[in-house]
């Protein structure tokens, strides 16, 4: 197995940005992968900037910083790349 989390539409992560006591759905995930998160963004977020994120997949829910370590793509599909680190589970 190569690590790659194979994603249908049940299976897609939903990434909430965490700000003080709100939640933001900012990110349309296209895939989860070793601790990498592959998603489109109306919002061009600095690369570097750290953002505090919380995961949740059919299996349970994690908070996480998410660091931006990338912009892929095309203008009008650009894709942003977040680095997963200090990742505690919650409840749901």
């Amino acid at each position: 197995m190569s690590g790659r989390a194979a994603l249908s539409n049940a299976a897609v992560p939903r990434v909430l940005v965490l700000d003080n006591d709100q939640s933001h759905e900012v990110f349309d995930v296209v895939e989860l992968v070793d601790g990498v998160i592959r998603a489109r963004s109306p919002f061009l977020f600095e690369i570097g900037e750290e953002l505090r994120v919380r995961v949740e997949q059919a299996d349970g829910a994690f908070e996480a910083t998410a660091r931006v370590r990338a912009h892929t793509g095309p203008d009008d599909a650009r894709v942003t790349e977040l680095e997963l680190s200090d990742r505690s589970d919650v409840p749901r």
